[in-house]
């Protein structure tokens, strides 16, 4: 008769549900106090000792030099872990500066090739043989320094020919010394309009990648340029070895 009571009442104990939300809570307790405890550690003794007990426990390296690679709290997510989502790249294009950074949308953003690698920059054209740029040379580069200042990323000038063969009295070796001296013009010009040198990369191609490939002269003289590029690349990621990155990005600790 109590048994048949018991039953018909529920019985005393609590439900099954309560012991796998009480696992479930004290797994997130554990969780936060992880977070919390990770974020004092500022120090390369204590990352170390932290590092260890997880590689006992999971059985993952973790290097001072894997941290580096990721640790910069002064400035976007390294490129090479965003997300290639419009929005998420384009916060991330804004750059450490307050100045306004290119997403695609400004009036003076220049798709130069559809890519992955380099959205934005401007093209300078020049003169086929020679380092002279076309007319409006001065106005075009100030256009692009004013969108690329004030940004962490690297910068790219990459100098093109066209495939007409050089004169015989050219004071250019082949289309890769001619495509370099225009390069140098367009580097000078822009460290004149403020930019860091720093972040400045030249690449040199020749005649080997031509807007087009027509013969017509008008086509041809388009190959003739140098086009600037800001990479997805940011320029102290190219500055040092892994354990000088993590001091150098390492927020100092006061006693």
């Amino acid at each position: 008769m109590g048994k048949l009571a018991q039953e018909q009442s529920g019985g005393s104990g609590a439900p099954e549900w309560v012991l796998t939300y009480g696992d479930m809570m004290s797994l997130l307790l554990t969780f936060f106090i992880m977070l919390a405890a990770m974020s004092e550690v500022k120090k390369e003794d204590q990352f170390e000792a932290l590092a260890d007990a997880l590689r006992k426990r999971f059985g993952k390296y973790v290097s001072l030099d894997e941290i580096a690679m990721y640790y910069k709290p002064t400035t976007a997510t390294p490129l090479k872990s965003v997300s290639h989502g419009r929005e998420k790249l384009a916060r991330t294009l804004d750059g450490a500066g307050r100045v306004k950074g290119p997403a695609g949308r400004e009036n003076l953003v220049r798709a130069i090739r559809p890519s992955d690698d380099a959205t934005t920059g401007g093209v300078i054209f020049f003169e086929e043989g020679t380092n002279q740029p076309t007319a409006s040379f001065d106005e075009t580069i100030a256009k692009i320094a004013s969108v690329l200042a004030g940004k962490p990323q690297k910068i790219e000038i990459r100098g093109h020919t066209s495939s007409r063969p050089l004169p015989p009295d050219s004071p250019y070796k082949n289309h890769w010394d001619l495509a370099y001296a225009e390069c140098l013009k367009v580097m000078e010009k822009l460290t004149e309009a403020g930019i860091d040198p720093r972040r400045i990369r030249i690449a040199v191609v020749g005649a080997n990648e031509p807007l087009s490939i027509d013969p017509a002269p008008e086509k041809r003289k388009m190959n003739a340029r140098v086009e600037i590029s800001m990479l997805n690349e940011l320029t102290d990621e190219f500055r040092g070895t892994g354990e000088e990155k993590l001091r150098r990005f390492s927020v100092p600790v006061t006693p």
